[in-house]
């Protein structure tokens, strides 16, 4: 499991010490070492090393990584360059679209968000190839929570994109009042439907930003 070194050191350090991550860290390298897991071991971390806690804006989360070879890379939504777009992220691009008339790329690949400091965070760092959700309540949650209430106790404002059951569950969390929290159903087929199209995610979050004299996100993602 590759190593924190940014500004989410200090905020995730402690989290190493407890027990409950000791036992997630036994769990996560024998299955690595037994099987195959997604994301790539050196690609667990990702999320944080491409946004640090000093730069988030924009908090998106996920549930767990995608279970098929070569679409997890440690970002939710997001998948490797020349890997077909799954059905969320092609529900999510034409949301874009409505919302604020980005073009749909041919690609799912999401780093030009996180480099801007939308920190895109499945609530399971790791899961078992083919089997999703296998590794749930093994622990990670726990330490996703940990950065989430971090964030959540910074003054600087922040937005928090919370798509579907699982991420709204997070709310709870979300007690400062300097941030906007933004929820709707999730992308996927199954829901998008149901309120996730017209909710205008990316337009308000750039509002929100701006009325607040941060640099709004650019959400367009160029072909490959």
């Amino acid at each position: 499991m590759s190593a924190i070194s940014n500004g989410w050191k200090d905020v995730l350090s402690p989290e190493f010490s407890k027990e409950y991550y000791k036992e997630l860290y036994k769990f996560v390298k024998s299955e690595y070492e037994n099987g195959v897991v997604f994301p790539p071991s050196e690609k667990l971390f990702e999320a944080f090393h491409l946004t640090d806690f000093n730069d988030v804006k924009v908090v998106i989360l996920g549930q767990d990584p995608y279970h098929n070879y070569n679409q997890a890379h440690g970002l939710c939504f997001s998948v490797m360059p020349n890997v077909e777009i799954p059905p969320s992220l092609v529900n999510i691009y034409k949301e874009l679209y409505d919302d604020c008339g980005c073009k749909i790329p041919n690609n799912g690949y999401l780093v030009k968000w996180a480099k801007q400091g939308v920190l895109m965070l499945n609530t399971v760092l790791t899961v078992r190839a083919h089997c999703p959700n296998s590794h749930k309540d093994k622990g990670w949650e726990q330490f996703t929570d940990a950065a989430i209430r971090a964030l959540n106790d910074c003054d600087r404002p922040i937005v928090f994109i919370l798509w579907g059951a699982n991420a709204i569950k997070k709310k709870r969390m979300l007690t400062n009042k300097n941030h906007l929290v933004l929820e709707a159903p999730h992308p996927s087929p199954l829901s998008s439907y149901r309120g996730f199209f017209g909710s205008k995610p990316f337009s308000r979050t750039n509002a929100f930003l701006e009325e607040h004299g941060i640099e709004p996100i650019d959400w367009q993602i160029e072909d490959v």
